[in-house]
């Protein structure tokens, strides 16, 4: 079971993130020809779905992840049907890239505080799963997200990096940010994940 902690925290300048020098613009047409990549390689293998056992037995959680990067097992439906992907992992690292459409607003407007979430839940799980050791899963616990500032359809893209705080044999802590192109701030979460050991059926 999650339990889903939503908190608004009202900022009066909206952060900046690492991007460099590079323009917004560039840096958005970067970000969307390495989504077209992930894309592509994504949409020539299985598709969205759920991995078999034996497609994921013996793999540690980062071999896991990459796997699904690279096109060899199934990526999770809930990326299509919200319009983000999984762009890359390493060790204790996810990073996932969302669209923001119209059929994502709320009555008001903007981008539903549940499509932010999704993008950085999905972001910090992943994280944590890059960590585990072939055998071992983890559950969120809880979540909490921080709302510094709407998302609209004019932000063509946003980008989820989460990373993790600490892992243990039980428990694990991370943490993500979700970033514009030009380096804003939209918000930013952390999570609890439960970790346990996988029963074979």
């Amino acid at each position: 079971m999650q339990l889903l902690h939503m908190q608004l925290t009202h900022h009066p300048k909206a952060h900046k993130g690492n991007i460099g020098m590079t323009s917004p613009s560039h840096q958005l047409e970067a970000w969307i020809e390495e989504e077209r990549r992930i894309t592509e390689r994504l949409d020539a293998g299985p598709g969205p779905g759920v991995a078999a056992v034996e497609q994921i037995e013996g793999k540690s959680g980062l071999e896991v992840m990459q796997a699904m990067i690279d096109g060899e097992i199934p990526y999770a439906a809930i990326a299509k049907t919200l319009d983000f992907t999984v762009l890359s992992v390493q060790a204790g690292v996810a990073v996932f890239q969302g669209t923001p459409m119209a059929r994502h607003l709320n009555p008001l407007g903007t981008i539903h505080g549940g499509w932010v979430a999704t993008l950085l839940d999905s972001a910090l799980g992943c994280a944590v799963h890059t960590m585990l050791p072939a055998g071992r899963s983890y559950t969120t616990a809880e979540l909490g997200v921080n709302y510094v500032k709407g998302v609209t359809p004019k932000v063509q893209r946003v980008r989820a990096e989460g990373r993790v705080i600490h892992c243990g044999r039980q428990l694990a802590t991370a943490e993500a940010r979700l970033l514009g192109p030009d380096g804003t701030l939209y918000a930013h979460a952390t999570t609890t994940c439960l970790v346990f050991e996988l029963k074979r059926a």
